[in-house]
């Protein structure tokens, strides 16, 4: 009974990131060739494959060495590095996947989806946890970083190129480095142009006081 559970769960998880790509990939083209190129020619679902079972090896069978030399082999063949520790829910895309990193300790939720050359690191200076938590229907844009022990909250999405330090609550749009919530990176946009017209106000006065006092001095 346990083994049909945990097959049905493991076909239930596969299901789901095949799916995830007709969802998520607008360049998916359907049909028979379709499918036929996301199995040979998709390197993000390859890498998720390989690292279910990796996974498995290193978590549920504990064996050494093994289950981190395949997750190199898998970095060499696709780009992207997955440690074998690393926790990752159902329907998981990602798009191109070249330089993505996802640490040891990282838990990335379901229907996440990442692009390419997203890091999922550490900061360096800490122990046990120290990867972030992705929580489910994340996005995370090409070249964001997010590091440390963190929480993306859910149906949160990270802005290209955004480094990400500090939790971030649930459906907020991050942009920027270091990563603001949008609606606030906007107010301090907007009172950035504002201070830089007051400047222009000012100096504009400036030029016209001179002008006049000229005027005067010539009449």
């Amino acid at each position: 009974m346990r083994k049909n559970s945990f097959l049905q769960s493991a076909w239930e998880t596969l299901k789901a990131d095949v799916q995830a790509i007709p969802q998520n990939d607008p360049a998916f083209k359907g049909g028979v060739g379709g499918w036929m190129e996301v199995f040979l020619c998709y390197p993000g679902l390859h890498a998720i494959m390989a690292h279910r079972l990796i996974h498995f090896l290193h978590a549920q069978l504990h064996i050494p060495l093994l289950p981190r030399l395949l997750s190199q082999i898998m970095r060499w063949l696709t780009g992207i590095e997955i440690h074998p520790g690393a926790i990752i829910g159902k329907g998981f895309f990602i798009d191109h996947g070249m330089g993505i990193v996802i640490g040891e300790t990282a838990v990335i939720g379901n229907n996440v989806t990442l692009y390419h050359s997203v890091t999922l690191g550490g900061t360096g200076k800490e122990r046990g946890k120290r990867h972030p938590t992705v929580c489910n229907n994340v996005m995370i844009g090409a070249g964001a970083c997010l590091l440390g022990n963190i929480t993306v909250g859910e149906g949160a999405k990270i802005g290209a190129g955004s480094v990400v330090v500090t939790d971030v609550p649930p459906g907020t749009t991050i942009v920027g480095i270091p990563g603001m919530a949008l609606q606030y990176h906007r107010k301090i946009r907007h009172t950035m142009v504002q201070e830089d017209l007051l400047k222009r106000i000012e100096i504009l006065e400036k030029e016209l006081a001179i002008l006049k006092n000229n005027a005067k001095e010539a009449a």
